[in-house]
């Protein structure tokens, strides 16, 4: 009979594993790569969502709007009185303001107004 011999399987030298080790400098680097698609995507996001807002220009076909011009004297509530006489002037003044963007309620003399859709003829 032959003998046999069994390997214990220990490694020596330059042949032994050898374990991954991360300094604090190699952690900082890994996590600024592991964050740095977010941060390109959050700033993309920034940047293109500004073209989302919609002015009158852009965002209305032309003619999709009657318009009054305002005249020397004229206030929002006679402007309102004059487009729709049958609607309470209140709720016609809050329509001009909504739709025009007039914080105050005051317009000048030539400034276009646009005309809610529902007091349009």
């Amino acid at each position: 009979m032959s003998a046999i011999t069994i390997s214990t399987g220990t490694m020596t030298g330059a042949a032994a594993a050898t374990r991954l080790r991360l300094t604090a400098r190699g952690r900082r680097v890994l996590a600024t790569l592991a964050a740095l698609p977010a941060v390109v995507a959050l700033s993309v996001a920034m940047i293109s969502g500004g073209s989302a807002l919609a002015t009158r220009a852009d965002g209305a076909p032309s003619g999709a709007f009657d318009t009054v011009t305002v005249q020397a004297g004229d206030s929002l509530w006679a402007i309102a009185e004059r487009v729709a006489p049958a609607a309470d002037p209140r709720d016609v003044v809050a329509a001009f303001s909504r739709l025009n963007g007039l914080d105050a309620g005051l317009v000048s003399a030539g400034q276009e107004l646009a005309i809610p859709a529902e007091y349009a003829d």
